[in-house]
């Protein structure tokens, strides 16, 4: 199975990544509150749908460039207030992504790539679906199901413990049905406040925007 590294790690990663230079000016942030839920499956779901169909492929991406990264990244999450793997320094994301632990794969549609899924293994003997989701032109075709089956697939060939996965308010509506019908079970809900920086010219879901401001870092 590899090195393990567990959400400490990452956690740790992503936040030093954050720390302000040394002189630098105040920055601007956008605050919102999101209710995130937390999900999990203890055994391998019977119903998944283990082919693509015609003209789909996912390929996992050893050692993904961080340029394609951000492109996938963005592409999938920019209308659903993806923004905490943006803010981490090229240093930070590349240790994510090269570490052992973390697996990237891509679904292409022929050769053009239609979403994306990263599973983390972690502390414990658990599998996270850190994230997962398609191209806004191919939400709504019935892919959807198929390349959430190809995660669960690609997870339990490590034999977690616990196969985990959250949503929040900020995702598609449909992400929690989705993780629902695919076998996943809540677990936990947290409000969650989030502070975005503002120079990452993220798209603030319009489901948020009442609960979006404005604050300086001071």
């Amino acid at each position: 199975m590899g090195n393990k590294i567990g959400k400490d790690f990452l956690q740790k990663l992503w936040k030093n990544s954050l720390l302000p230079m040394e002189g630098a000016a105040s920055q601007a942030y956008f605050k919102v509150q999101v209710l995130v839920t937390f999900l999990r499956m203890n055994q391998k779901p019977v119903h998944l749908e283990t082919t693509l169909p015609e003209g789909y492929r996912v390929e996992r991406l050893e050692t993904p460039n961080i340029d394609y990264y951000k492109y996938l990244y963005k592409s999938v999450g920019k209308g659903y207030c993806w923004w905490m793997r943006l803010a981490c320094d090229d240093h930070t994301l590349k240790a994510i992504l090269h570490n052992p632990a973390v697996e990237l794969y891509v679904l292409f549609h022929h050769t053009r790539p239609a979403g994306f899924f990263e599973l983390e293994r972690c502390h414990g003997n658990d599998v996270n679906l850190s994230y997962f989701g398609l191209f806004p032109h191919y939400i709504g075709k019935g892919i959807g199901f198929a390349c959430l089956s190809q995660a669960i697939l690609h997870a339990w060939k490590h034999d977690p413990r616990y196969l985990l996965v959250n949503t929040c308010t900020a995702d598609h509506p449909r992400a929690l049905p989705l993780y629902k019908k695919a076998g996943f079970v809540p677990y936990r809900a947290l409000l969650e406040e989030w502070s975005i920086p503002s120079h990452l010219d993220i798209k603030i879901p319009a489901q948020l925007l009442d609960e979006a401001q404005m604050d300086n870092k001071e």
